[in-house]
């Protein structure tokens, strides 16, 4: 298979696919290595696909059903887990995590977690890794955008968010 024919099957495969990829099971099911992988990828998105790399692997961006919104918080990195899991369980899918940096200005990370099992995945990664999150640039403040089913999921979220003590609303 050809470096072209290879990137047209990979951007196929991403497409068609219902959860993220890794770079790893690429590479196994072309039989290249993660590293040609890796820079199909980059080559594929320099062309304008629309994939992003998650914690958990390579999705294609898609429109999402319902509504898109963002909420602020602040907690240690403890208060990750919790923070991650009413959100998900409120039915909303959290999409990214941003933090604003003095020097770098917007940060952004992918998250895609949309299911208990997917933030116990993203917070072993964490702890594998002893990975810090983006927010201990911040003092531990961030932003989230979720995509929420309908407005009554992104209130609910808020109250859960506001009685675990991790909605940010401004200095108090």
């Amino acid at each position: 298979m050809q470096a072209e024919e290879r990137r047209r099957a990979i951007l196929e495969h991403l497409r068609q696919s219902s959860s993220p990829v890794t770079a790893g099971a690429l590479a196994d099911r072309f039989s290249v290595s993660r590293q040609a992988v890796v820079g199909d990828v980059a080559l594929l998105r320099a062309a304008g696909a629309d994939i992003s790399a998650t914690p958990r692997g390579y999705v294609i961006l898609r429109a999402g059903r319902g509504l898109t919104r963002r909420v602020a918080c602040r907690h240690d990195g403890l208060g990750m887990e919790a923070e991650l899991c009413a959100m998900v369980d409120q039915g909303c899918a959290v999409l990214d995590v941003i933090v604003e940096h003095p020097v770098y200005g917007q940060l952004t990370g992918p998250l895609h977690l949309s299911s208990r099992y997917d933030v116990g995945q993203f917070i072993a990664r964490c702890t594998e890794s002893d990975a810090r999150p983006l927010s201990d640039l911040t003092g531990g403040i961030h932003l989230h955008t979720l995509s929420c089913p309908d407005e009554d999921a992104f209130r609910r979220v808020r109250e859960v968010l506001g009685t675990l003590g991790v909605l940010w609303e401004g200095e108090e």
